[in-house]
């Protein structure tokens, strides 16, 4: 995936004289005979109609227009054996821009074009980095969505799983062994009905809002379904475990007698709690956090079902490149964004265990 984000060879392969021609192109004037002449012996010379299809599509994801343009070329060159004016098969052939696109394929078999349209940027045809206008991309726009959600299903894990980690902490026996088997249960069913069961919850006729309207606390049903509150709600009983674990396994570790010491000191339990039990468990917070924050981004399923046309993540973009386009450039070009957040959380999530490593 990242060799296709970033790799592009079909078109310098396929028109070599082509590209050499166009290596002396200023970009700018019109095209020249020569530059006809070599592109009519580069396709001329191909004879799989997979490779002509490669090109095409390669062409056309620069420079719209190419599907039709190239059929008609490559059949117009393989019906003539003599000397060809490509604009008279069709007058785009004059326009620069077609030409600059072809340019640009033979220039180099590696492309920063995907990288660039994975954070919502193209090349200039001078070549200069510019920015897409909104209504030819939006993938920035959804990675920021993506984020945004990553993190509040993670705040939400956090002010519920502590609380809970802290409470079987502080348990022994078999109301512990419950405690975390009721927190591991989720894990031992299939993501997709977890979200099913969600699905089914969070209607208006759900057990959510009927349970709601039978305590008299609500008269109309809540909108828990497609929008971002029911994403946030189902991501966060999945990625639930993820917070707990590692924070109780922390907890575990402090011992028992520094709660009752502070208060002895004279600190009330809230005071306790935020100068003793916190700093000592925070790094079981941060794991936790960057745990289901970078599951969250990576979620596809789950904003699929539940979610609404403006809380699809960026993993229904990669999954849309790679399945509905085939567009295996754009679906790595995107991954690849993905990962360097990953790889960047976990350099941070380093940086702060070894400080704390170094100050214990």
């Amino acid at each position: 995936m990242m060799s296709n984000a970033v790799s592009s060879p079909g078109a310098v392969q396929a028109l070599p004289q082509t590209g050499e021609v166009l290596a002396d192109w200023d970009r700018t004037s019109p095209p020249t005979a020569d530059m006809q002449a070599a592109l009519v012996e580069d396709l001329r010379a191909i004879e799989d109609d997979q490779t002509v299809g490669d090109i095409t599509r390669q062409l056309n994801s620069a420079k719209s227009g190419f599907r039709t343009l190239m059929a008609k070329t490559v059949s117009a060159v393989r019906e003539d054996t003599g000397p060809i004016d490509l604009v008279a098969i069709d007058k785009r052939w004059s326009q620069v821009p077609f030409w600059q696109a072809i340019a640009a394929a033979t220039a180099s078999p590696y492309t920063d074009r995907n990288l660039l349209a994975a954070v919502d940027l193209a090349r200039s045809p001078t070549g200069e980095i510019v920015s897409l206008p909104d209504t030819r991309s939006a993938n920035l726009a959804i990675l920021q969505r993506t984020f945004v959600i990553a993190a509040g299903t993670t705040l939400a894990c956090m002010l519920i799983g502590y609380p809970y980690a802290m409470v079987a902490a502080s348990c022994t026996g078999w109301k512990r062994q419950a405690m975390l088997a009721a927190v591991l249960l989720p894990l031992w069913t299939s993501l997709l009905v977890r979200t099913a069961a969600w699905f089914i919850l969070l209607q208006d006729s759900g057990l959510i809002n009927r349970m709601l309207q039978a305590l008299g606390i609500i008269d109309t049903p809540l909108a828990l379904l497609f929008n971002r509150t029911g994403v946030i709600i189902a991501m966060t009983h999945v990625l639930l475990p993820f917070m707990v674990l590692p924070i109780f396994s922390v907890l575990i570790a402090i011992p028992s007698n520094l709660m009752p010491a502070a208060a002895s000191l004279g600190a009330n339990p809230l005071r306790a709690f935020w100068r003793v039990l916190l700093p000592l468990s925070l790094r079981g917070v941060v794991s936790g956090s960057l745990l289901v924050f970078m599951t969250s981004i990576g979620y596809y399923i789950t904003p699929a079902l539940i979610g609404g046309p403006t809380d699809q993540m960026i993993s229904s973009v990669i999954a849309f490149y790679a399945t509905g386009t085939a567009n295996w450039g754009m679906a790595g070009a995107l991954g690849i964004v993905l990962l360097v957040a990953t790889i960047a959380l976990y350099v941070v999530y380093d940086r702060l265990s070894s400080s704390e490593g170094q100050r214990a």
